[in-house]
């Protein structure tokens, strides 16, 4: 899938030092994809970001016509909160 960047992602990849390529991953072969009720969906997969400490990447996607915009993308290690069961 084709996609970009808001403002607001580019900062927050930046500030959390989330590398552009783990996100490029997430969004390509993503272990979750959860529908909001607002449209957007979040992609999201559990990721090492080293020394065996294992995080949520998340990263929220709003879906147009041809391409995708990420909206914001942050990592958390509360893996419980937002990963769903099948």
């Amino acid at each position: 899938m084709k996609f970009r960047l808001s403002r607001h992602a580019q900062q927050e990849l930046k500030r959390r030092a989330i590398p552009e390529k783990m996100l490029e991953s997430v969004i390509q072969n993503p272990q979750q994809v959860i529908d909001q009720p607002d449209g957007k969906k979040v992609y999201q997969s559990q990721i090492d970001f080293g020394g065996g400490k294992i995080f949520l990447l998340r990263a929220v996607v709003a879906e147009l016509t041809g391409s995708a915009l990420v909206v914001t993308v942050y990592r958390t290690r509360m893996i419980g909160k937002y990963w769903r069961m099948p």
